[in-house]
């Protein structure tokens, strides 16, 4: 009889033991599931924050689809593309300008010439403009053609400069820097500019107009949209201040007509 009792009461406590480990399972369990369910809800928030700080910046959010990286080939030409775009641009912008400050002059122009009843005559813009706008004002006063074409009138602007170098050879100078490393004198330098005067479509400016006005013994008039007119042969000019009989040449002085460069037409 004691044997049973004993072996009852062996039993019970195992029940109760058992019972006592499951309960310490079910509640190891739940802790563990509180804490996953706070680490998912953190995690969750971390992302969130992330999505939110990349859609305020611009940043696509969308899961990435896993693309193969960029070939060095595609990158060059995609650069290539960009600095294209770059210099389209640029170009773009330039004549932009171009255009603006050419409307600006010629809007100065017509304010300046058309209250003397003066129009301008539009020159061939080819090197020569400067010595067949000349040639176009001679042939204007003559009544028909003109005594000297342009290629007559750059000899008789190299020969006149030759003759008195002396005259023109310090302008020359303050507006030709000579290199340094050169062995060409000033006076050879001076020279072979005379022939390019006289030889190619070099672009003609205030000294070869210096020359031709007493080649021709003509009063020059050079009206300009950009800057100050410029005078020259006053001497030939009558007492009066009107132009003697042999009429006065008229210019105009263009810098922004054409993206090369100065111009000069026929006024």
């Amino acid at each position: 009889m004691k044997l049973v009792k004993c072996f009852r009461g062996t039993g019970k406590r195992s029940q109760l033991q058992n019972k006592e480990i499951e309960l310490k399972k079910a509640a190891a369990k739940g802790r563990l599931n509180r804490r996953l369910k706070r680490s998912s809800h953190n995690g969750n928030d971390k992302s969130n924050t992330d999505n939110l700080v990349k859609a305020i910046a611009g940043v696509s959010v969308a899961p990435q689809q896993g693309h193969p990286n960029t070939s060095k080939g595609a990158k060059r030409r995609e650069k290539r593309a960009q600095q294209e775009a770059a210099r389209e641009q640029r170009i773009q912008e330039e004549q932009s300008s171009i255009m603006s400050d050419r409307m600006i002059e010629g809007e100065k122009f017509e304010r300046k010439l058309k209250p003397l009843g003066f129009t301008i005559k539009e020159i061939k813009p080819d090197g020569h403009c400067l010595y067949r706008a000349v040639e176009d004002q001679l042939s204007l006063q003559s009544g028909g053609s003109s005594p000297y074409a342009y290629q007559e009138l750059r000899e008789m602007a190299a020969a006149y400069m030759r003759k008195h170098a002396s005259d023109f050879l310090p302008f020359f100078l303050s507006e030709n820097a000579i290199d340094g490393d050169s062995d060409d004198s000033p006076a050879e330098k001076f020279e072979d500019y005379c022939k390019e005067v006289e030889s190619t479509a070099a672009w003609g400016g205030q000294l070869e107009l210096g020359a031709l006005t007493h080649c021709l013994r003509k009063h020059i008039m050079i009206y300009s949209g950009s800057f100050p007119d410029v005078e020259m042969g006053k001497e030939y000019k009558s007492d009066g201040g009107s132009s003697s009989s042999t009429g006065t040449i008229r210019l105009s002085y263009h810098k922004h007509a054409f993206g090369l460069g100065e111009h000069y037409n026929s006024v």
